[in-house]
């Protein structure tokens, strides 16, 4: 298989979930996959050792981040994302748009790109679709995602209309740049398009159709989880993924609480990424089967069960509730290590549990 190459090696007889294969410059991806965020070149509190102990081969980091910190000519520099961070698996870059729109308090998008001020030092920046891609190049990425335009929720229709066909149009510019660039180096990457359209059907149909005619290896679903609820999510990316092809990976972006990763496995998505199993146990909270508990509940200071005693993660096979609330409270930095750990232990357990039930389908 050649590198961006995805096939489909077992389906679900029951459901619309599949596993498939997606060849990569740093190895074969088996799908579905879970992508931990890693933003600024590090999963937050973890090694990249540990990452991989966990179960992962693939993270996700940010373009924004790093353009704006180191900025990614340092980057390229000292021989690329891969060797800067010490992470020889899959790396996918997000294009940055979104962390544009939420954290850059002075913005303006127009159809040439993005003018924003930085939320590091106000300083000012313009960048265009091909900038993304070059930075994503810059960087060493092994998936780079097109500059898009994410709507917010709720928004007006024609308002979502003029997003969606800006992000076509950048979606064009990014693959005709990304063309010339692998012409030039020979490089490896992979581009994805993105399909935008809100919570219309309509929209996401037309997006979808257009975004897979501009033609590209995987295709990224964005503009879903952003505050509407789970069932409108995936009533949504169900409209979607009808019009995306079954030989591409199909990426539903922003997505880590167990039961909409659950649901979106069903469905037919192969790829997944959020900060949200990593955020959520900085701030004490954990996954368990059937729900959450945050750690500083005081009904647990006497409690010697593990987090989740179906659980056989580091964390669950060596320490209770009890210490880990102790350790929490006194703000201990083991405290957040250990329940990052299990978070993400979980979601991969989540993963390889949907595997299995594809396999035995």
């Amino acid at each position: 298989m050649s590198t961006g190459s995805f096939k489909v090696v077992k389906g679900s007889k029951k459901t619309k979930a599949r596993i498939g294969e997606l060849k990569t410059a740093h190895g074969m991806i088996e799908t579905p996959v879970f992508m931990p965020v890693g933003s600024k070149a590090a999963v937050k509190t973890l090694t990249p050792h540990e990452v991989k102990e966990i179960g992962f081969s693939a993270i996700l980091s940010n373009t924004y981040h790093l353009y704006l910190r180191p900025g990614h000519e340092v980057i390229e520099k000292l021989g690329g994302l891969h060797k800067f961070m010490g992470w020889d698996g899959m790396i996918l870059t997000d294009s940055g748009g979104y962390q544009v729109f939420s954290l850059s308090k002075i913005f303006d998008v127009t159809d040439d790109g993005i003018d924003f001020a930085s939320h590091i030092d106000g300083s000012r920046h313009f960048l265009t679709p091909e900038d993304v891609v070059d930075i994503q190049a810059a960087l060493g990425s092994d998936i780079a995602m097109v500059l898009d335009e994410c709507p917010p929720y709720p928004a007006e229709k024609e308002h979502i209309r003029l997003m969606m066909n800006r992000t076509l149009n950048w979606a064009k510019r990014s693959k005709t740049r990304f063309h010339g660039l692998n012409h030039e180096t020979g490089g490896e990457m992979i581009l994805f398009g993105i399909v935008q359209g809100g919570m219309h059907k309509d929209l996401r149909k037309e997006s979808a159709v257009k975004t897979v005619d501009i033609g590209f290896p995987g295709y990224g679903i964005g503009g879903l989880s952003v505050g509407e609820p789970r069932e409108l999510m995936l009533e949504m990316l169900e409209e979607t993924l009808q019009h995306i092809p079954d030989d591409a990976p199909r990426y539903l972006m922003g997505v880590g609480d167990p039961e909409g990763i659950a649901g979106a496995v069903r469905l037919g998505v192969d790829m997944f990424d959020s900060a949200m199993p990593t955020r959520i146990a900085r701030n004490g909270t954990v996954f368990v089967k059937g729900g959450r508990l945050n750690i500083l509940n005081s009904a647990f200071t006497l409690d010697e069960r593990p987090l989740d005693e179906d659980c056989d993660c580091y964390t669950c096979a060596n320490f209770s509730r009890a210490y880990l609330r102790h350790i929490y409270a006194t703000r201990e930095t083991l405290a957040l290590r250990l329940l990052t750990w299990h978070n993400l232990y979980f979601v991969r357990s989540l993963i390889e549990s949907a595997k299995k039930e594809i396999r035995e389908s």
